[in-house]
């Protein structure tokens, strides 16, 4: 999992079928400190999150499959990467 502040979101009028009724949002991983790290990404927002906000980001395949529900089987692949699964209320390093 990544923490990540949620830059703005992204509205595309075509888009793939496992896209429909998902709000994608553009995120930029930060570390604990809250500075930026890497490059932004685009991620799927399952938790209503809006600009500013600092989340948690889920980029692994078996796991973003399971929280999407989706169809299991060898031709049930989504192309779908990261998902937005949480809204950080504050970060503690001590």
């Amino acid at each position: 999992m990544k923490l990540c502040r949620v830059l703005g979101n992204v509205v595309a009028t075509v888009k793939h079928a496992s896209y429909h009724g998902h709000k994608l949002m553009i995120v930029q991983p930060v570390d604990e400190a809250q500075r930026e790290v890497g490059a932004s990404f685009l991620a799927v927002d399952l938790v209503q999150a809006g600009a500013g906000d600092l989340v948690l980001v889920m980029q692994e395949g078996n796991g973003v499959r399971q929280v999407l529900k989706a169809p299991e089987g060898k031709d049930a692949k989504i192309p779908i990467r990261s998902v937005v699964i949480g809204i950080v209320d504050a970060v503690s390093t001590s």
